[in-house]
């Protein structure tokens, strides 16, 4: 791997000019395709298999007026008085004159006034799903009773909700990684070419993606999360290469073999820490859902990216530079003595982790553990409008009827019903009425709409807390098996209340079988990658601390709202239901980075012949200050997407964070050498008949140095 990797970097080098050429080409044939071929994409989360999927595919089959997107309008009168029929007609008018509506429900008519008469609700109808109504249709229905006097207007429903924008506040992150890279390389140069190499990358991966994207449906979700991985992981890449080529020319190396030599060897650590990644998040598919499966696919296609980048365009680049890549003291010989004899910080941190290994460990594992807490009091869910912006429309609306009518209307179920005619569906209508009624945590069902035919009714329940609450979903489980014995018709509940709840159990269900498929990987690659047994146990046990503290963090922050305002979160609520199989693909992935980086370069020493202890002291001295500017980096860049106002990607932004500067300061940087330091030479044990079954992947490049270090001795010597 080193060998070929070495051939790779030199050959990038020598032929620098075509593969700069031959990148800017691919960049503008994806940009391109980009903007020939792109498509929109969706906050739809699609559930094949489950109850409430099947619900809504048979309603566009039997009942298609009623499978469109809905919206719906709240009034309110001031406080004290009431509605009168004729302040709410024109509001009914304008919104029934909104192209593509199909109807709109006059309250006093369907009965949606509250006790107190002072608010009402008008139920819209569309005539195709929230997805595909247009920017036009959405702004004439908001117009829709504006210019009402005296009242209080509120649009929201399925058709409010807002498309999720990359917007100027995920700069701060990119310029934050900027100044991180002047501060460790103490070069513009080093950090411009740095930063300038992964945005390529970062380009080329979102322009493939988009390109795709008229054929894919893609969520919303996924081009953030694919940008979010791509930067932090092309910055990263690129970060671990140049800091290995600017060590190769310190050495004396000559530009072209010091681009080789990095290549070879901080090259195939960066090519098996993206391998992780992208295993880890094609992974994804193996849960069975689509949108996920999308999502991890088109996040995994940016790494690759970043990591051919890495690979090609750097060393590329680096020729152009050359020596420029150093300070410029450096570069002229002016370095001071006491500078050049300077031992670094890592130096110093590993010989403190070393002696003090038992309590570090001892107050890092109880720290971890205690973080991990609020985990077991972990919700999920899909999120609704009441976890939107407070000055959204959609938020206000959620608001003003929960206010008037209470939490329940926002989150309406729809009981479906069919049968094979219409005597056999009116008869199972009948009874299924009576058995929600009578479950607890229902307020209300709604008189039946029929199709044409009259073989398929539609039942609209109220459940009596929100579409988020604990209540609605026992309400969910109980109707479902309270109806599932009646004969005759087909029943099934659905709504995207109920869906909801869908996707939330079935994620939490494929959560620990995924969880237990990434350990098993971690284990594997890693006794491949280091031919140890000990060293991946260890590494995984790392990850496992880092995902619980993160999860407890991430719960007690948005969930039960602790320091929620220093994130920008207006109200707290359960997580996304997708959130934490999410976290635990990229924590896996981005975590087994920092452990290739780190304990890649103890065993390059271990095998050339130093201590244990010692080789675990010059990992943390030689890669200790990249992992710490690579960590610092992918948490700027991820804490940039916390600013945004979509909860989903605020909140993903948020845990990637904690997670990286969780697992990389604390347990890469401090438990891992503590570990290693207690292991001592065992770390590298080894089985004789898995020695021999193993191949030797060469990581370290040690076959790399039997090779070059003799040819530059040689060239030396005809110098002389």
């Amino acid at each position: 791997m080193a060998t070929l990797l070495h051939r790779l970097g030199r050959f990038s080098f020598r032929r620098r000019g075509r593969v700069v050429a031959l990148w800017l080409l691919l960049l503008a044939l994806l940009g391109g395709a980009a903007a020939a071929f792109s498509g929109s994409t969706t906050d739809q989360f699609k559930m094949p298999g489950t109850e409430s999927q099947r619900a809504m595919d048979s309603l566009k089959k039997e009942f298609p007026q009623a499978s469109g997107g809905t919206g719906s309008i709240v009034i309110a009168a001031p406080k004290g008085e009431k509605l009168k029929p004729a302040d709410v007609a024109p509001v009914v008018e304008q919104a029934a004159q909104v192209d593509g509506v199909t109807a709109a429900i006059d309250p006093f008519k369907a009965k949606s006034i509250s006790p107190d008469g002072r608010y009402a609700l008008v139920q819209v109808q569309f005539d195709r799903g929230a997805q595909e109504v247009t920017d036009a249709q959405r702004a004439d229905f908001e117009k829709a009773g504006a210019d009402v006097k005296g009242l209080q207007v509120e649009h929201g429903g399925e058709v409010m909700t807002n498309k999720v924008e990359v917007g100027s506040t995920e700069v701060l992150g990119v310029l934050v990684a900027a100044v991180v890279l002047v501060i460790t390389f103490g070069s513009l140069v080093a950090a411009g070419m740095t930063l300038l190499n992964a945005l390529i990358g970062v380009g080329a991966g979102m322009a493939g993606l988009y390109a795709l994207s008229g054929v894919i449906e893609l969520t919303s979700t996924a081009p953030i999360l694919a940008l979010m991985l791509g930067l932090a992981v092309g910055i990263d890449y690129s970060l671990f290469i140049t800091s290995r080529y600017r060590h190769f020319l310190a050495e004396g190396a000559e530009p072209e073999e010091a681009a080789g030599r990095a290549a070879g060897t901080a090259g195939s650590a960066v090519v098996f820490a993206g391998a992780t990644v992208v295993i880890a998040l094609a992974g994804l598919a193996v849960v069975g859902i689509p949108f996920l499966t999308v999502m991890g696919l088109a996040a995994a296609g940016t790494v690759a990216v970043a990591v051919l980048v890495a690979l090609t365009l750097l060393p590329a680049v680096l020729g152009f530079v050359g020596h420029r890549v150093l300070p410029r003291k450096q570069r002229n010989g002016e370095a001071s003595a006491s500078a050049s004899t300077k031992e670094a910080f890592g130096f110093r941190w590993g010989r403190t982790v070393l002696r003090a290994r038992i309590p570090l460990l001892l107050v890092g594992v109880v720290g971890l553990g205690a973080l991990a807490l609020p985990t077991q009091d972990m919700r999920l869910a899909l999120p609704d409008a009441s976890t939107a912006a407070s000055d959204s429309p959609a938020r206000k609306a959620y608001d003003l009827t929960s206010e008037g009518f209470g939490a329940g209307f926002n989150g309406r179920l729809m009981a479906v019903v069919s049968g094979d005619d219409a005597a056999s569906t009116g008869a199972a209508v009948k009874q299924v009425a009576a058995k929600i009624k009578n479950t607890d945590g229902v307020l209300a069902v709604a008189p039946p709409q029929l199709n044409e035919e009259g073989t398929t009714a539609l039942l609209a329940v109220i459940p009596k807390e929100g579409p988020t609450a604990a209540g609605t979903e026992d309400a969910v489980h109980d109707i479902r098996d309270h109806v599932a014995g009646i004969k005759g018709a087909e029943v099934s509940l659905t709504g995207m209340t109920a869906l909801g709840i869908d996707v939330s159990e079935q994620l939490a269900d494929a959560m620990p079988v995924y969880l237990l498929l990434v350990v098993g990987l971690s284990i594997l690659l890693l006794m491949l990658v280091f031919r140890s047994i000990l060293v991946p146990l260890k590494a995984a046990l790392g990850f496992l601390l880092t995902v619980g503290a993160t999860f407890g963090i991430t719960v007690a922050v948005f969930q039960q709202g602790h320091l929620a305002g220093l994130v920008g979160l207006d109200t707290s609520g359960p997580l996304v239901s997708f959130l934490p199989i999410l976290l635990i693909g990229i924590l896996f992935g981005l975590a087994m980075d920092y452990e290739v980086f780190l304990v890649s370069r103890m065993r390059e020493d271990y095998v050339r012949g130093a201590e244990a202890s010692q080789a675990t002291v010059n990992g943390m001295g030689y890669n200790g200050r990249v992992v710490t500017a690579a960590a610092l980096i992918m948490a700027s860049v991820f804490g940039g997407f916390v600013f945004m106002e979509d909860p989903i990607i605020k909140s993903i932004g948020f845990a990637l964070a904690v997670g990286v500067l969780v697992d990389a300061f604390i347990v890469r940087m401090t438990l891992v050498p503590a570990v290693m330091a207690l292991l001592g030479r065992a770390a590298w044990w080894l089985p004789r008949p898995l020695q021999r079954a193993l191949p030797n992947l060469d990581i370290e490049g040690e076959k790399l140095l039997e090779r070059t270090v003799p040819a530059q001795r040689e060239r030396e010597d005809v110098r002389v």
